[in-house]
């Protein structure tokens, strides 16, 4: 609306509808029109056009300005740093229709001659793009492993006589794939129904005699593979990995970093599995920008077997997300203590996601602070640092004695946003002298620790946490990803914050 020059009011009217519906956990497609006036506070106009959408799964005003916009357009409006005001200037004023135009616009230092765009503006856009650019062609792991095991098992069914199994990258679990790779192994060809994804599909095939040196060749990276003498004609992979004198290696660690050094010193590590966690412990409800109260969460967390559920609401600086004031602290742990009498033996911990403020500070006094069970100390503002900047924020807020995990380390987004530049061996040198956990971030966007960095952790006995950061109950669902990238850097079960009991997470926060 904005884009195209419609009355701001209007524009902000819609914008304020979108959040207030964005802060309640109430199902839109249970509501009738005057109750969606109600709930929300929505005037009858915007709840006619949100009660349009929830009947009809569609909205005519939308649809009309969506068709009216070139798709070009609609990729710019994309970009981060570009807004619908830059965008309107850009499409009527000078006439850029696509991404290329803007980038070359960027190239020739010609959009700070734009009015309401400056040098910084302009270099910071051209990353942006740069980094789109570089992107496009892949796809996360979340959004591509529901269907591939689909197509496997609907392949399984097909072809009852033929061996279907992924392989590459999607086998190894990788946190970016650019196609999904299957391999059928079986005595005859098989034709292969035509497949319609989004996300491109290789088919691979071999005799079953010739397996286990396929599979390996087609699953481990390039150096993992040249690490190995692959002979033809092995059924299993286990015998590969014997004639190399070496146990099996799990796909996720097949990489070409330690693991060859690891089987043949007899030293693999047992990676830790799902079944391993015992809590869960970066989450967020109603009393900040979750979608469902702490009781609903709760409530989920043990009933997917868990002895304990963390709650880190946002901190009072992120306004944005409905922070929490020293008064709303105070009222959540009285409600906590309530539900841990009421949940018993299931326990629910006092935690916090305090913002590390642009000087490394935690946001709360020590007087605050201190009534916590534990703190999660994350960026989320400022993001724009150079690494020296990045490195003494978060070492101060790592040193703060009340840090118990650093969360989400460099706050990337997965082919979105690279996250500020940090040295991690710093990073984790500071936590392992100040006894911080550092994060597994385990929402699929984020996977922040990132997994190469891992090892060094544990060479430095630092613990690291597998926290879904979820914001309501099917968030929990997030913790499986961590749990892939978590293997893939080699953690174990024993090096896993949250596969500590209840009693000995008491014992570890000094609670017990």
């Amino acid at each position: 609306m904005e884009l195209h020059g419609e009355n701001k009011f209007k524009t902000k009217s819609y914008s304020n509808a979108s959040f207030q519906i964005g802060k309640n956990p109430k199902q839109l497609d249970s509501l009738s029109l005057p109750e969606l006036e109600g709930t929300f506070g929505l005037g009858k106009s915007i709840a006619a056009k949100v009660f349009e959408m929830t009947t009809t799964g569609k909205l005519e005003v939308l649809e009309e300005h969506i068709n009216k916009t070139p798709k070009g357009v609609r990729d710019i409006l994309s970009v981060k740093g570009v807004g619908a005001s830059k965008v309107r200037v850009l499409w009527k004023d000078m006439e850029i229709e696509s991404l290329g135009e803007l980038l070359q616009l960027c190239e020739e230092n010609r959009l700070v001659e734009v009015k309401g765009f400056g040098a910084k503006t302009q270099e910071s856009i051209k990353q942006n793009i740069q980094y789109r650019i570089s992107s496009e062609g892949k796809f996360h792991y979340a959004s591509a492993e529901n269907m591939a095991l689909q197509l496997v098992n609907q392949l399984r069914d097909q072809f009852t006589d033929a061996q279907v199994e992924l392989t590459g990258e999607i086998r190894r679990k990788c946190e970016i794939i650019e196609q999904i790779n299957i391999l059928i192994s079986s005595e005859n060809t098989i034709d292969i129904p035509e497949i319609e994804t989004n996300i491109p599909i290789v088919f691979h095939h071999c005799k079953p005699n010739e397996f286990g040196s396929v599979q390996i060749r087609i699953t481990g990276s390039e150096s993992h593979v040249n690490s190995l003498n692959i002979p033809d004609g092995i059924s299993t992979e286990e015998e590969v990995y014997k004639q190399n004198g070496m146990p099996y290696i799990e796909p996720e660690l097949r990489e070409g970093l330690s693991e060859i050094e690891w089987a043949k010193s007899n030293s693999l590590p047992e990676l830790v599995k799902d079944s391993d966690l015992k809590g869960i412990v970066h989450n967020h409800s109603t009393y900040s920008d979750g979608r469902n109260t702490l009781e609903e969460m709760a409530v989920a967390c043990r009933d997917l077997g868990m002895e304990y559920f963390g709650i880190a609401d946002h901190s009072k600086t992120a306004v944005y997300a409905n922070g929490l004031y020293p008064e709303d602290v105070l009222k959540q742990h009285q409600e906590i203590d309530e539900l841990n009498k009421k949940l018993a033996p299931f326990k629910i911990l006092k935690g916090i996601e305090s913002d590390i403020l642009y000087d490394g500070s935690l946001d709360y006094e020590e007087n605050i602070l201190k009534q916590f069970d534990y703190v999660v100390a994350s960026v989320h503002s400022q993001l724009k640092m150079d690494e020296e900047k990045a490195n003494a924020r978060l070492i101060t807020a790592i040193e703060n004695p009340y840090t118990t995990i650093l969360g989400h380390p460099t706050s990337r987004l997965l082919l979105s946003r690279k996250g500020y530049p940090i040295n991690h061996k710093k990073i984790i040198d500071a936590c392992s002298a100040n006894n911080v956990v550092i994060e597994i971030n385990a929402n699929p966007l984020r996977l922040d620790l990132d997994w190469r960095h891992i090892q060094y952790a544990l060479e430095k006995n630092v613990m690291l946490s597998i926290n879904p950061d979820a914001h309501n109950t099917e968030g929990f669902s997030h913790m499986h990803y961590g749990t892939c990238v978590a293997r893939k850097g080699g953690l174990n079960k024993e090096m896993t914050f949250n596969a500590l009991s209840l009693k000995e997470m008491e014992i570890y926060l000094n609670k017990g």
